[in-house]
């Protein structure tokens, strides 16, 4: 991807498609500076890295009136944990860049002065590593039935680090409907005889969740999603990313 204009940024909280109401987005990694400067230093100040962190800052137009808006949605997330997922300009194609994390929402200012477009501005906490991946299901498709994603050559997830997965599911429609998504891995990208890494609980509303595996090394290098669907005429919308930290 070379250098391009920010004009199709995607940004999912939880159970909500920010995209429509948002014309600013912004994704801070970081890590402390702890000083280890001593008397060997030679005249040089010398640092260690401390805990990391990562904030999700963003703002745009302000709507209420049902879950699928801003203002409930973030009023009712405050202070609360949830995925948050963020494309890097891409539409939130499957395979495409996707950074995310698990994040405490920390605050939400909204309206303005008279006469102008009201607006919102919220930013959240992370409380998970942020994650470099890719999206493993584009937000736009229904799903209906049982089925797999995309194979996603991810790679190995070495002794120590481990699979993250990220799902937002932006609407749920017909009669006692329920969505069961899990992480599976393969040696190819034939998905032969996958293994089930991780599984998500099942989602029966609007809503998010993230999972991650233990930390035990995984020598597959394919990964995708795979989901459940079960009810009377049961349809969802929902985005999901993967990736390794």
């Amino acid at each position: 991807m070379g250098k391009n204009v920010l004009l199709n940024v995607r940004a999912f909280a939880v159970g909500l498609d920010l995209t429509s109401n948002s014309n600013k987005i912004e994704l801070t990694a970081s890590v402390e500076e702890k000083p280890t400067t001593n008397y060997g230093s030679q005249g040089w100040g010398e640092v260690v890295g401390g805990l990391a962190s990562a904030e999700i800052a963003g703002e745009g137009q302000w709507e209420a009136g049902d879950p699928t808006k801003v203002d409930d949605a973030l009023w009712s997330q405050l202070g609360g944990v949830g995925p948050w997922t963020i494309s890097g300009n891409n539409s939130a194609t499957v395979g495409s860049l996707a950074y995310f994390t698990r994040a405490m929402r920390a605050d939400y200012t909204l309206l303005a002065e008279v006469g102008e477009v009201a607006p919102w501005t919220s930013t959240a906490k992370s409380s998970w590593p942020l994650v470099r991946g890719q999206f493993a299901h584009p937000p736009g498709t229904a799903r209906t039935a049982n089925g797999t994603g995309t194979a996603l050559q991810l790679g190995a997830v070495p002794a120590g680090r481990r699979l993250y997965a990220a799902l937002h599911v932006l609407s749920v429609a017909g009669t006692t409907p329920s969505l069961t998504a899990r992480v599976e891995s393969s040696v190819d990208n034939t998905f032969a005889a996958p293994t089930t890494r991780a599984t998500l609980a099942a989602a029966t509303a609007i809503g998010g969740q993230a999972v991650r595996t233990d930390g035990t090394a995984i020598a597959h290098t394919w990964w995708r999603l795979a989901w459940d669907i079960t009810g009377t005429t049961p349809s969802f919308l929902f985005a999901a990313a993967l990736g390794i930290g």
